[in-house]
């Protein structure tokens, strides 16, 4: 659950007394963009990507940016650092404002609303990297915008859902018989030794841990391609891989109730696994306190 401080448009206030508007617009319209990002001993991994990718949401849904690099910086170390830091997971919410009225068109010059609260990072123990995750696939009913990173997730909630159903922990999405993500992850699979994985396009979310695993891969001399993976050859994976924010890079052993080739993680993913821990703090920026 998220930790006693929140940070909501300019100041760090307990949770307890943080109040929203019922006619702000994120909550009426799921008019809102937000950034999920991981906070490993008080450093941000990937900030730059993260911050980017928000404002790149943002000008797609016609906002301006809401604050500069050294706004954020001040705000997110505000915020870790007044929660006493550590491993964790860190959430920014930005929505289009309150206005008098509910109306589909936004009014000219609404103020933003922003927010910002961490959680602990979610524990993901030894035995579950080693055992792999259960996923099956569904079709992607979500919208046609999903490299927008909107808070209106309804349809990823479904989905999620229906996987958690099957006991499963994700959703592997597939639209017209090709790969596109998982309901809350890039999906990434081995094949041969080389990791494929479907081109960014506008039914992808350009995922900032996805861009890792590339970056990762480099590093290791592992051959990736990214191009279009068919229904038929994420069934006939020698491995498959899952990347997120909040649990990093994970290995998919059982597909539909199926294995995934031996049935336990591959060498691919334990390289790019070992290589994500490596790498973190590498990746990360120091928040000031």
């Amino acid at each position: 659950m998220p930790l006693p401080l929140v940070w909501l448009d300019g100041r760090l206030l307990p949770l307890a007394e943080a109040r929203i508007s019922p006619l702000d617009r994120g909550f009426l319209f799921g008019d809102a963009v937000y950034e999920v990002l991981p906070v490993y001993g008080g450093r941000a991994y990937r900030l730059d990507a993260h911050l980017e990718r928000l404002e790149r949401s943002l000008h797609e849904i016609r906002m301006e940016p809401v604050l500069d690099r050294s706004g954020w910086l001040a705000a997110l170390g505000a915020l870790v650092h007044g929660n006493g830091g550590g491993d964790l997971l860190l959430y920014v919410q930005v929505t289009r404002g309150v206005e008098p009225e509910r109306n589909q068109v936004p009014t000219p010059g609404t103020r933003a609303t922003v927010l910002a609260f961490v959680m602990p990072m979610p524990f993901i123990s030894a035995a579950m990297i080693e055992r792999g995750a259960a996923a099956v696939t569904a079709p992607d009913t979500r919208w046609a915008r999903c490299d927008i990173k909107a808070t209106s997730l309804l349809a990823n909630v479904l989905l999620r859902w229906q996987a958690a159903d099957a006991g499963a922990t994700e959703a592997i999405l597939v639209r017209d018989g090709w790969l596109t993500e998982g309901s809350t992850s890039s999906v990434h699979v081995g094949q041969s030794g080389r990791v494929l994985t479907p081109p960014q396009t506008h039914l992808i979310l350009p995922g900032t841990t996805r861009g890792a695993l590339f970056d990762i891969a480099d590093r290791e001399g592992i051959a990736s391609e990214r191009r279009p993976v068919s229904l038929a050859e994420l069934r006939g994976a020698d491995e498959i891989m899952v990347a997120s924010a909040g649990r990093g890079i994970r290995a998919v052993t059982t597909l539909d109730g199926a294995p995934v080739g031996s049935g336990r993680p591959g060498p691919l993913f334990r390289r790019l696994h070992a290589g994500f821990l490596a790498t973190r703090e590498e990746f990360s920026t120091e928040l000031p306190a």
